[in-house]
């Protein structure tokens, strides 16, 4: 105990904070996120039960950041949480943020699956998911798309957004192919553990095997397809959405794109 500062003092250990809310599970404890060290001790039983179910890192990664972002908004912990918090949660981001719909429905799958699932609390199923927005994805066209390619003088580069464009891929996709996925007789790319955990077969062209050839030849790549700096690695999702970037500057193109718009046009 300090008198001065009129607090208790805790030594500093693994799970002192574990036992803290142990002690305190009856009473309406607020808990500064600062203390949550990457949200290990409050959402330890939800990552545990999303990796036994095999969710993606990715997705797992999102459902504890919206858990972690709805205890913030609320400054309760998990089992004080009443319908009317859920209700303000949702009420804020489509009023304040303007989030996009497909934002909100993730917000909305990784609380219902917390509280719902995990914590049984029957009103989160209640909560009801926004209508879909009607939107057309932005599209280039063929002078577009060639003035794009043109513009990379990096033949590894110019690989990449070949297959992404010829192929359909997503940049998540053509990040993580390894050589072996390329079977270059049939013209056709093995994509494994896509979106939804699921594998497929996709085509793709002449010219973007031609390129891919010339690439392989001067790199000859081994355990990845694009490797990236960092011995082991691939290249990052980042890396090429910059590449991207830089090259639609480069060719003067005005419109609002990114990597995915190669995949829709």
């Amino acid at each position: 105990w300090n008198p001065e500062e009129k607090c208790w003092f805790f030594p500093k250990s693994d799970n002192i904070i574990e036992r803290q809310i142990d002690i305190f599970k009856t009473e309406n404890l607020w808990i500064d996120p600062s203390l949550k060290k990457e949200d290990k001790i409050l959402f330890k039983d939800l990552r545990r039960e999303m990796v036994s179910r095999k969710y993606s890192p990715k997705t797992i990664k999102a459902y504890i950041h919206y858990n972690d972002d709805f205890l913030k908004f609320t400054s309760k912990t998990p089992n004080n949480i009443a319908e009317r918090d859920v209700k303000d949660y949702f009420f804020h981001p489509v009023e304040e943020k303007k989030v996009v719909t497909s934002t909100l429905n993730c917000a909305i799958s990784a609380l219902k699956f917390y509280y719902g699932m995990l914590l049984k609390k029957k009103f989160i199923y209640d909560v009801k998911r926004p209508r879909k927005d009607k939107k057309l994805p932005i599209v280039l066209n063929k002078e577009e798309v060639a003035k794009i390619l043109s513009s990379i003088s990096n033949v590894k580069h110019r690989s990449i957004l070949m297959l992404v464009y010829s192929a359909g891929l997503r940049v998540s996709e053509v990040v993580k192919l390894r050589p072996e996925d390329i079977d270059s007789k049939r013209k056709l790319i093995h994509i494994k553990g896509a979106k939804g955990r699921k594998n497929r077969y996709t085509s793709f062209s002449t010219v973007a095997l031609e390129t891919l050839k010339t690439y392989y030849k001067s790199v000859k790549p081994k355990i990845w397809l694009f490797p990236g700096q960092k011995e082991g690695k691939h290249i990052s999702t980042r890396t090429v959405e910059k590449v991207f970037e830089d090259a639609v500057g480069k060719a003067g193109i005005k419109k609002n794109v990114s990597v995915h718009s190669l995949r829709h046009s």
